[in-house]
């Protein structure tokens, strides 16, 4: 009996708590490594450019052009949102209403614009990324190129990276804009903040450097988003479940990677 207590197999509950720790410290930095080199082996030069420019391209239509939709729809409500709550909260009669569009101006440069949209991008740009390079893993697809002699990691890797990195700053100029716009708009349709007050405080107050950090952070997080959904999928065994299961951690992990992210830029460059 003594025996066989000793050959049953360890719980998850008798495990030590330092073993546990050690554990998810060698998958981190297990993790880190295969990802590092998976940039390593992404970005080479590239055998025949033309091919590359083509995938580059479509790439860039389908993040891109393929964003934009959800970019305007989200953009305009939230910029009506962020100023009918800061008109809310600002009901002294001793602040100017000025001070309004310097609020929602500042505010979506800096945080809502480039954060809270690549969030959303994350759900969208993310996920697809990890389902594409995941399908063509599972089906075997990526072995093929590779036993045709072809780097598969710059060529599907490589072309999303570079077009995330380009086109989501793009994208979030155009949310700003719109953002700010729709604050506008609303403030003065709904009687919050005249047009004329919301140019004032938005222009007085106007800080040029905060452009260059939120195209900054934009850039940061566009590369997070498809390097980190590139490395998921790219990796993917299994079947049909594993590839919906990459998809959700990718999306997941750069989430917390652009809230990470977020702070030690700010940290840094603020």
């Amino acid at each position: 009996m003594q025996q066989f207590r000793q050959l049953r197999p360890v719980s998850k509950e008798n495990i030590p708590l330092e073993q546990i720790h050690t554990m998810i410290s060698f998958k981190f930095f297990e993790e880190f490594g295969r990802y590092l080199l998976l940039m390593k082996k992404s970005f080479v030069r590239p055998e025949k450019m033309s091919i590359y420019r083509k995938e580059l391209l479509r790439q860039m239509i389908e993040i891109g052009v393929g964003s934009v939709g959800i970019v305007i729809i989200f953009s305009v409500f939230l910029g009506a949102v962020l100023t009918v709550q800061t008109a809310y909260q600002f009901t002294s009669p001793l602040l100017s209403k000025s001070i309004i569009g310097s609020i929602v101006t500042n505010s979506t440069i800096i945080e809502m614009a480039p954060t809270v949209t690549c969030l959303i991008l994350a759900g969208k740009i993310g996920s697809s990324i990890a389902s594409e390079l995941g399908t063509m893993r599972i089906s075997e697809q990526i072995d093929a190129l590779e036993i045709m002699g072809i780097n598969s990691a710059a060529y599907l890797v490589l072309p999303k990276v570079i077009a995330a990195t380009i086109m989501i700053p793009i994208i979030i100029i155009i949310g700003a804009f719109l953002q700010i716009l729709s604050g506008l708009v609303v403030g003065h349709v709904s009687n919050v903040v005249t047009a004329t007050e919301f140019m004032q405080g938005s222009v007085q107050y106007f800080i040029p450097f905060t452009v260059t950090f939120a195209i900054i952070k934009a850039t940061t997080f566009g590369f997070i988003i498809s390097s980190v959904s590139a490395y998921l999928g790219y990796y993917t065994t299994g079947g049909a479940l594993q590839v919906g299961n990459s998809a959700t951690r990718a999306v997941v992990a750069s989430c917390i990677l652009i809230l990470v992210f977020d702070y030690l830029l700010a940290e840094l460059l603020l």
